[in-house]
């Protein structure tokens, strides 16, 4: 018998979340149903009727959520946006009209989906609700009972068989398909296109970034069996860009009768060209008949947007830019964006999560580093700092530029205080690294302690 005390603190709330975090002993592509259903269905499926944008995709997914919340309010509706993972606080996950959540707020909805939950445990044992479904069970209550005129619902992990995936979207987006979580997704590109495809629903429009071509198949393939229209990137949707004088970055996008300008600040990449021209597309079938509000929403909302742990400005003279980068083809885009840069010597600050191959994930970075410093973002989660520095010397990368410092925020603040006025100073390799970057170099750990 699952038997718990009631939730009253946040403290109280954090530690049932944590207790949710098991080990699934299906594979996981045999779930045949998803667990959500049971936990929401007690609830009274809030999710269902909810107007919601869903969103999936190797990379970018967060960024083109947190781009097209911003639209979407500087247009006038009011929007609700679920994303993960955070960075340093749980109400992060949260947002309404742009504002996080609070700690009141989580704990008043965690404590009346507890005895649900708890009982789903009994009646249901090993296919109960997990944590992912308890916090995405909070999203669609939150939003539901705030009446938002649009839900923007980023995917966890796939598509097909991720909790989000009860929503029947008003659209749905996928921003980039690449080789990972191949332990759950699969190992070729088709079969990833395959799980993130399965957000495509009957008659509902499809939006994607630029698909290697084996993705954009199968994607396609699939949509047509639905009767979805896909529009795509570079095919269907015009991006050009255009990049300023102070590292800033223009952006045109042209969509089915529909023309948007804006700029992008600090040192926005091709990356976030794209994922903001995806946010302008959905935005435009939205809310196209807002315009030309729309249009000034779209300069006014991407001109101030900064997206947390995403190609992230802290500082400069010296520079110090912190990205979750945690693919081979982020690594990529990373290195591109940082060499617009005017720095002169970059210093790089480590860590990946189990599963991920640092030199392939970070290459580019790695063979234009002064200094490269490997730690441990989370020590359970976190490939071994000195392995991979064991790893890195063994590929050829001299022993005297690479060094490993366990502890994050001694390598963090070591890093910065050897910074020279025109250096630059880069944090990457996994989401979790960057919000112990935020907290570190931002002085934001003690506000984090208390919230995460």
């Amino acid at each position: 018998m699952v038997d718990a005390a009631p939730i009253g603190t946040f403290d109280q709330a954090v530690a049932f979340l944590l207790r949710l975090v098991r080990d699934d002993p299906r594979p996981y592509q045999s779930r045949a149903e998803l667990p959500i259903r049971a936990l929401l269905a007690r609830i009274g499926d809030p999710h269902l009727g909810l107007p919601a944008v869903h969103i999936a995709g190797s990379k970018g997914k967060g960024s083109t959520a947190l781009y097209l919340e911003a639209i979407l309010q500087a247009a006038g509706l009011r929007t609700g946006t679920f994303t993960s993972p955070h960075l340093q606080r749980w109400t992060e996950r949260y947002r309404i009209d742009g504002r996080e959540s609070t700690p009141a707020e989580l704990t008043a909805l965690l404590a009346r989906l507890q005895p649900h939950v708890l009982a789903l445990e009994n009646e249901l044992a090993a296919s109960a609700p997990s944590f992912f479904d308890v916090l995405t069970a909070v999203a669609f209550l939150m939003f539901a009972e705030r009446g938002v005129d649009c839900a923007i619902i980023e995917t966890g992990i796939g598509g097909r068989l991720d909790a989000t995936n009860v929503v029947h979207p008003r659209l749905a987006c996928i921003t980039s398909i690449e080789l990972e979580h191949t332990d759950k997704l699969g190992t070729t590109i088709s079969a990833i296109a395959q799980e993130k495809a399965g957000i495509i629903k009957t008659g509902v429009p499809v939006l994607t970034g630029m698909l290697p071509e084996e993705a954009d198949s199968v994607v396609r393939a699939h949509a047509r069996r639905l009767d979805a229209p896909v529009s795509a990137l570079g095919r269907e949707i015009e991006l050009r860009t255009r990049r300023l004088a102070d590292a800033g970055l223009a952006i045109h996008v042209a969509d089915s009768g529909g023309a948007y300008d804006a700029r992008l600040p600090d040192a926005a990449g091709g990356v976030q060209a794209h994922n903001a021209a995806l946010a302008i597309a959905c935005a435009h079938r939205l809310a196209a008949r807002r315009a030309p509000a729309l249009g000034r929403a779209v300069s006014v909302a991407l001109a101030e947007t900064r997206l947390p742990g995403r190609l992230e400005v802290l500082a400069q003279h010296p520079w110090i830019v912190i990205d979750g980068a945690h693919t081979p083809e982020s690594g990529r885009a990373l290195a591109d964006t940082l060499g617009n840069l005017p720095a002169r010597r970059m210093h790089l600050v480590i860590s990946l999560s189990a599963g991920r191959d640092a030199v392939a994930v970070l290459a580019p970075l790695l063979h234009r580093a002064h200094r490269i410093v490997v730690t441990n973002a989370d020590s359970s989660r976190s490939l071994d700092a000195r392995a991979i520095v064991e790893r890195l010397v063994a590929s050829g990368f001299d022993a005297e530029r690479v060094r490993a410092v366990p502890d994050p925020r001694q390598a963090l603040l070591e890093a910065r205080a050897q910074l020279a006025r025109d250096d630059l100073l880069c944090v990457a390799g996994s989401m979790y690294m960057a919000g112990v970057a935020r907290e570190t170099l931002t002085g934001d750990a003690d506000r984090a302690r208390h919230t995460a």
